[in-house]
C-alpha cells in the first residue's frame, strides 16, 4: 500500500511539474528528469522492482503508436534523408562512440554491455523537443525531420540493442547471420504491422460504445507488441507501420463520438506513462545509490557524465557537418542544423530499454546508472536551453500547416454546400444549413483568397461568432441554474452538456482569428 500511495502522490507532482513546464516554455520531461534524480536520493522512499519483459511493452508500445499515428507519410517522403541520415548513420555513431567511451573508462566492460549502453543512449525523444519547439512556430521541416528521426531511430537502436543483448547472453553471436537476420526481421515485421493492421480496420466499424472502443485500442496496441516479439521481429518497427497504416483509414471508419474521447485518454495515458517511467527509474536507482561509497558514486558520475557529453558531441557534429541534414550552405540550412544537433534529448525509450536489461547483464547498475545522467543531463541542458537558442536564432515561423488547414477547409465546405445543393427547397431545416454553410464558406475563401469587399464578410463572420459564443453562455448558465435549483437532475445536464460542447467547437471554427 506504501508503495501505491507513493506512486500516486509521485504522479500527482508529475501532473505538477508538467503544468510548471508549460508556463516556463520547458519541455515538461526535463522537470521530470530532475524529479526522478530527487527520488533517487529522497529517505523514506520505497524501492521498486520492474520486471525487464514488461519494461518495453509498458512504456514504448502506446507511446510510439500515438506518435506515429500523427506521421504524415508524405512529409516524411519528402524529407527522407535527413530523416534517415539521424536514424541509422548517427544512431550508428552514437553507438560506436558511446560503446569505444565506455570500454575506454571500464576496461572491464564486455563490448556487448558497451554496444548495449551505446544503442540504449542513442535514440534522441522528439517529444521533449517539439513540446518546446510548437510553442514557437518553427519551420515545418524542422518538426517533421525531428519526428520522423524519433520513429525510426528507435528501431534501428534498438535493433542493435537486441543483438547486444543476445551476444551478451551468448557471449558471440555469428557476424554472418546479422544481415540476413536484420533483413528478415525488418520485412517480416513491415508485413506484420500492415496485416494486423488490416484487422484493427475489420474490427473498428463494429464497436459503437466508446468505453469497450478505447479499451480495444490499448488491448491492440499491446497486442501487435507481443505478436511480434513473440516472432521475434521488431516490435518497433512493427508498431510503427502498424500505427501508419491505421491512421490512414481511421478516420473514415472511427465515428466522431468515439474519435473525440479516445484522442483525450490517449494523451492523458501517453502523459502518465511519461511521467512512471521517470518515477520508476529513480525508485530503481535508489538502491544502487544507497551500496556505492563516494568513491564509487564519483567514479559512476564521471562515466554518465563523459557518455553524456560523447552523446552530445557526436549528434553536433553529425547534423552540422552533414549536407543530409543542414541542406544546402545557406545561412538558413545552417541554423536549421544547429536546431536539429541541439534536439538530441533522451527520454523514454532510452529509460524503458535501460530497465529491460536482464537483471542479471553484466554492470547492470552502472548501465542503469549510466542511462539516466544521459537522459538527465541532455534534457536539462538541452531542453532548458532550446528556447532562448531559437530566439538567438531568429528562425521564421513557417505557416505551411495554416496555408494546407484553409485549403482543406474551404474545400471541404465547398463539398458540403455542393451536397446541400440538391436538398429540398421549402425545408426550413435545411434553408437553415444552407445559410450556415455559406457563411463558412464565405469565412474560408476570405481566408485563402483574402477579402472580396472590403471588411464586410470577415466582420459578418466575427459577428457570427462572437453571437454564437454569447448565446451558448447564457445557456451554459441556464442549464446550471437548472441543475441548482434541482429542476433538472445530473444525468440531464451532462447530456446537454455535451451538445453544448459540440456545439462550442462548431462556433470555434466560425471564428475569423482562428
Amino acid at each position: 500500500m506504501h508503495v501505491f500511495e507513493t506512486v500516486i502522490a509521485l504522479l500527482l507532482l508529475g501532473a505538477a511539474l508538467a503544468a510548471g513546464a508549460r508556463r516556463i516554455g520547458a519541455p515538461y520531461p526535463a522537470l521530470l528528469a530532475l524529479a526522478g534524480a530527487a527520488l533517487a536520493l529522497m529517505p523514506g522512499v520505497p524501492a521498486v522492482t520492474l520486471d525487464p519483459e514488461l519494461a518495453l511493452a509498458l512504456f514504448v508500445a502506446p507511446v510510439l503508436l500515438d506518435a506515429a499515428f500523427d506521421a504524415s507519410p508524405r512529409d516524411l517522403r519528402e524529407h527522407w534523408r535527413p530523416v534517415a541520415g539521424l536514424a541509422l548513420v548517427a544512431v550508428a555513431l552514437t553507438v560506436a562512440a558511446v560503446a569505444a567511451t565506455a570500454r575506454w573508462m571500464v576496461p572491464e566492460l564486455p563490448w556487448p554491455a558497451a554496444i548495449a549502453l551505446g544503442a540504449i543512449v542513442a535514440p534522441p525523444d522528439a517529444a521533449a523537443a517539439t513540446a518546446v519547439l510548437r510553442q514557437l512556430r518553427p519551420p515545418h521541416r524542422l518538426l517533421v525531420i525531428l519526428e520522423g528521426e524519433s520513429l525510426f531511430n528507435d528501431a534501428s537502436a534498438l535493433l542493435i540493442y537486441r543483438l547486444a543483448v543476445s551476444a551478451a547472453a551468448a557471449g558471440a553471436i555469428s557476424g554472418w547471420g546479422i544481415a540476413p537476420m536484420l533483413l528478415l526481421v525488418t520485412i517480416g515485421s513491415i508485413v506484420l504491422g500492415r496485416v494486423l493492421a488490416r484487422g484493427t480496420i475489420w474490427l473498428t466499424p463494429r464497436i459503437q460504445d466508446v468505453a469497450t472502443s478505447v479499451i480495444v485500442q490499448f488491448l491492440g496496441t499491446f497486442g501487435v507488441w507481443i505478436v511480434a516479439e513473440r516472432l521475434h521481429l521488431s516490435g518497433i518497427l512493427t508498431m510503427v507501420v502498424y500505427a501508419m497504416s491505421v491512421a490512414r483509414t481511421a478516420p473514415d471508419v472511427i465515428p466522431a463520438r468515439i474519435r473525440i474521447p479516445s484522442y483525450a485518454v490517449w494523451e492523458v495515458v501517453v502523459f502518465l506513462l511519461n511521467a512512471l517511467a521517470f518515477i520508476l527509474v529513480g525508485l530503481q536507482l535508489k538502491p544502487i545509490v544507497q551500496q556505492l561509497d563516494r568513491a564509487a558514486l564519483l567514479d559512476y558520475t564521471r562515466i554518465g557524465l563523459t557518455v553524456c557529453a560523447a552523446v552530445i558531441l557526436v549528434r553536433i557534429v553529425w547534423a552540422t557537418g552533414s549536407n543530409l541534414v543542414r541542406g544546402p550552405h545557406t545561412r538558413e540550412g545552417r541554423r536549421h542544423a544547429i536546431v536539429v544537433a541541439w534536439c538530441g534529448m533522451r527520454g523514454t525509450v532510452t529509460l524503458a530499454a535501460a530497465l529491460a536489461l536482464p537483471a542479471d547483464f553484466p554492470h547492470r547498475d552502472l548501465i542503469l546508472f549510466t542511462s539516466f545522467l544521459v537522459v538527465l543531463g541532455t534534457l536539462v541542458v538541452q531542453g532548458l536551453t532550446l528556447k532562448p537558442l531559437m530566439a538567438r536564432l531568429g528562425l521564421e515561423q513557417d505557416d505551411a500547416v495554416e496555408r494546407e488547414v484553409r485549403l482543406a477547409r474551404l474545400e471541404t465546405l465547398r463539398a458540403g454546400a455542393d451536397a446541400l445543393a440538391g436538398g429540398t427547397v421549402g425545408s426550413e431545416a435545411t434553408d437553415l444549413l444552407r445559410r450556415k454553410y455559406q457563411v463558412r464558406l464565405e469565412q474560408a475563401e476570405t481566408r485563402v483568397d483574402g477579402p472580396r469587399s472590403g471588411a464586410e464578410a470577415p466582420n459578418r463572420e466575427r459577428e457570427y461568432a462572437t453571437a454564437a459564443q454569447a448565446a451558448m453562455a447564457a445557456e451554459r448558465r441556464r442549464l446550471s441554474a437548472l441543475r441548482a435549483d434541482g429542476t433538472i437532475g445530473d444525468d440531464a445536464f451532462h447530456k446537454v452538456e455535451e451538445e453544448l460542447d459540440r456545439a462550442e467547437l462548431s462556433a470555434e471554427a466560425m471564428d475569423p482569428g482562428d
